[in-house]
């Protein structure tokens, strides 16, 4: 999607801080954190909403979230960490384009 801020951070027209980029997904640094470790995992397929999977994408985000896991220790992520999706503007998603929020670094509060 041309004016989709995620689309142009894959496409690599906008820098962002990538700790991580298969032919799948990319995660980088999220620019307002929210925690003391805020990244986001996008896949590089433009689609907004879980009500917009089918079987690969599916798949794409079983993968994406064993490299969440995977990861986890190096990202400074070993003691937990939160995962949040947020569908649609009420929810609080603010780029159409499905993302995964992932929280820590440090003990996280409910809110």
């Amino acid at each position: 999607m041309e004016n989709c801020v995620f689309c142009k951070i894959i496409a690599g027209e906008i820098p962002s801080a990538k700790v991580y980029e298969d032919g799948e997904i990319v995660i980088f640094k999220d620019i307002n954190p929210l925690a003391k470790v805020h990244l986001l995992c996008v896949p590089k397929e433009h689609y907004k909403t879980v009500a917009e999977l089918n079987a690969a994408r599916e798949a794409v985000l079983g993968r994406a979230l064993k490299t969440i896991g995977t990861l986890a220790p190096t990202l400074g992520l070993g003691d937990g960490f939160r995962l949040v999706v947020n569908q649609g503007e009420t929810a609080g998603q603010t780029v159409p384009h499905l993302h995964i929020h992932i929280l820590g670094g440090e003990p996280l509060k409910w809110e």
